[in-house]
């Protein structure tokens, strides 16, 4: 599809994992948690409901294979879904695994701790066992 373009902040916020069908899947460089962000290629895109019926049934068995994932690498408390956009109006959903002892537990992630980077051969070994475990190339 042409005319896509990753936001700004999105690409400097994350590392890139890899591709499915309709999203470039994208690991937060916060190694506070578990925490993926799935981007549908499509351009101009803001809402889900802008999806046509195809690609919002992909974005849904995207957004499954992804949570089931997470739950068997880190057998979180919950998985959070959301698709928030209000400081990046791109479409994109959040893909977090939460523990009960995690630092902004039973809250929100956002605004709770500063980010703590992954050192890059971390990030680099996670994005590895990430790409088994989700089945990406």
């Amino acid at each position: 599809m042409t005319g896509f373009a990753l936001h700004p902040q999105l690409a400097a916020d994350t590392r890139e994992i890899g591709q499915y069908g309709l999203c470039r899947i994208l690991l937060m460089n916060d190694a506070t948690y578990p925490w993926l962000v799935l981007v549908p290629e499509r351009p101009d895109i803001r809402e889900i409901h802008q999806l046509d019926a195809g690609d919002r049934g992909l974005l849904m068995d995207e957004i499954v294979r992804t949570t089931q994932a997470l739950e068997t690498l880190y057998t979180p408390t919950k998985l959070n879904v959301a698709a928030l956009g209000n400081m990046v109006p791109q479409l994109h959903v959040h893909v977090i695994a939460r523990f009960d002892s995690d630092a902004a537990w039973p809250g929100p992630v956002w605004g709770k701790v500063p980010a703590t980077p992954y050192p890059p051969e971390e990030a680099d070994a996670l994005i590895g066992t990430l790409r088994s475990t989700l089945e990406l190339s």
